[in-house]
Order: C-alpha cells, then sequence, then structure tokens
C-alpha cells in the first residue's frame, strides 16, 4: 500500500510540473508568468530593447524608454488579480500596464497604468491609477522588495502596495476613451515600462489569477 501511495504522489508531482505556470508550492489558482530565467512569454518593443534585462532572477529595465507586453499563452485578461515584487532604486519611474496590447513604440495607447515610482520627481507615486487616482505617499522604500497588486473585477480597479488599498476606482459605466489613449477596461495584456535612463527598477514573481 505504501508503495502504491508513493507511486500516486510521484505521478502527482510529475503532472504539477508538466502544467505551464505552475511550480511545486504555487499559490493555488495563480499562473506564474515569468520563470526567473527567460523572457519567455515577453516581448519588448522594438525601441530600445537592450532595456530590459534579468538579473538574479528578477526582469530589469534600465535604459531609454521600452516597454515589456506579455504575449504569453495565459493572455488575454479581463477580470483578473494580479501580483509582482517590485523593487526601485532612488529616483525611479516605471508602471504596470494592465488592459493594454502590444505596439512596437511609444508609450501605450491602450489600458490602464498601475505607476510604479517612491522617489521620481513625477508626483504620481506607487498606487496611483496613473491620471485617473493619484497616490502620493505610498508605505514602501526604494532598494527594498514590496508588493503591489492589482484587482480588476467589472468596472471596479483596486490597486495595493503590501496589501494596503491605495487605490479603489470604479470607471463610469458611460466612459468614452480618448481619440488617441484608450484608458477604458476593454480586456488586453500586462506591459512592464522602462521609462528612462536614470530609472532602474526590478520586478520578480510575477503571477496573476483570471477571476470570473
Amino acid at each position: 500500500m505504501q508503495r502504491i501511495v508513493t507511486l500516486s504522489c510521484l505521478a502527482a508531482w510529475f503532472l504539477l510540473l508538466a502544467v505551464p505556470g505552475t511550480a511545486p508550492g504555487a499559490e493555488e489558482g495563480w499562473i506564474s508568468l515569468f520563470d526567473g530565467r527567460s523572457m519567455d512569454g515577453w516581448k519588448t518593443a522594438t525601441e530600445n530593447p537592450d532595456t530590459w534585462k534579468i538579473e538574479d532572477g528578477a526582469l530589469v529595465c534600465h535604459g531609454p524608454r521600452c516597454h515589456l507586453f506579455y504575449v504569453g499563452n495565459a493572455a488575454p485578461f479581463k477580470n483578473f488579480h494580479f501580483k509582482a515584487e517590485v523593487m526601485t532604486t532612488p529616483g525611479s519611474n516605471s508602471g504596470i500596464y494592465f488592459h493594454t496590447k502590444y505596439q512596437e513604440t511609444g508609450w501605450p495607447k491602450q489600458g490602464y497604468e498601475a505607476q510604479v515610482n517612491l522617489t521620481h520627481r513625477d508626483p504620481k507615486k506607487s498606487g496611483s491609477l496613473y491620471g485617473v487616482v493619484n497616490v502620493a505617499d505610498p508605505p514602501a522604500k526604494d532598494n527594498e522588495w514590496h508588493t503591489q497588486e492589482i484587482l480588476v473585477e467589472g468596472k471596479r480597479i483596486v490597486i495595493k502596495i503590501d496589501g494596503q488599498t491605495m487605490c479603489d476606482y470604479t470607471e463610469p459605466p458611460d466612459k468614452q476613451p480618448a481619440p488617441d489613449f484608450r484608458r477604458v477596461l476593454e480586456g488586453g495584456t500586462f506591459a512592464l515600462q522602462g521609462h528612462d535612463p536614470g530609472s532602474k527598477v526590478f520586478f520578480r514573481n510575477i503571477r496573476v489569477k483570471k477571476l470570473p
């Protein structure tokens, strides 16, 4: 009996390893978007692709403007709970776009941006829904890892820093997007922002849970 149980456990282990985006001990229902070793599932914009690198198991942006888009099989996303561990360096600016889509150059024209910025001169700090709900004093520090979360359910957007809600916004049902930038909830993917040569920001343990 003990041998049969052992074989069953081994079989379950190998099945888990065979499922993309899962790993032993992973949170149930969560999909890993970054394996810590490669950019599989991610695609840089065509401008300044060398801005993005992998260092010590983290995605790192450091260089001229370049956005890194998730293009893996888990996309697209509509209702979801997103988590990432983030570390900024002094004076750095970045962002996490959602409900966006791939574009080769420029600032993403579709979707919203969850700001990543603790000490950059831009007064919109981490926890902000950029240009919509702006936060001035997030509970995080440069050179230390913190967890940033984004939840989207229907028309509601919640952004958290280390479990503390910084933004709770409900998009008006009649909101009309601007002709140049479609800041509306339409579904899409995620993008990480490489903002400028003076900014260096790290991202790791990036995962998402799709919601009904």
